[in-house]
């Protein structure tokens, strides 16, 4: 097993599904820059619905970061070159979103009374 973070664009948008367990799960692909250049396709599924509900509110293109259990895999494409991909497991999701969101909540925050807590002192 392999725990990862990967970052990205969102290929595509993102599926709703039901196993045949009744289970509800979302899939997902992510185009991640690989290192030589290539576009590397990530396949995501989670079970989680946090994640799956972050994953549903983004439209082809948006950027995603994703942290979970990654397994590496090889695909054929039409010229028949074997190229690289990874499936995931995602557990945790950051999108511009929640950056957005955290960001105003800091700067909503009024700073404690009696100042900050630092003595201003001339260096």
């Amino acid at each position: 097993m392999i725990d990862g973070l990967i970052g990205g664009k969102l290929y595509g948008t993102a599926e709703e599904r039901t196993g045949k367990s009744g289970k509800a799960f979302v899939t997902a692909k992510v185009r991640a820059a690989g290192g030589d250049g290539e576009t590397l396709f990530v396949n995501v599924i989670t079970f989680s619905r946090t994640v799956g509900d972050a994953l549903l509110a983004l439209e082809d293109g948006d950027s995603v970061a994703l942290s979970g259990v990654l397994t590496p895999k090889v695909w054929t494409d039409k010229n028949g070159e074997t190229r690289p991909a990874l499936d995931m497991v995602a557990h945790a999701v950051l999108t511009a979103y929640h950056v957005k969101r955290k960001r105003q909540a800091v700067q909503h925050q009024a700073p404690p009374a009696g100042g900050d807590g630092f003595e201003d002192e001339a260096f």
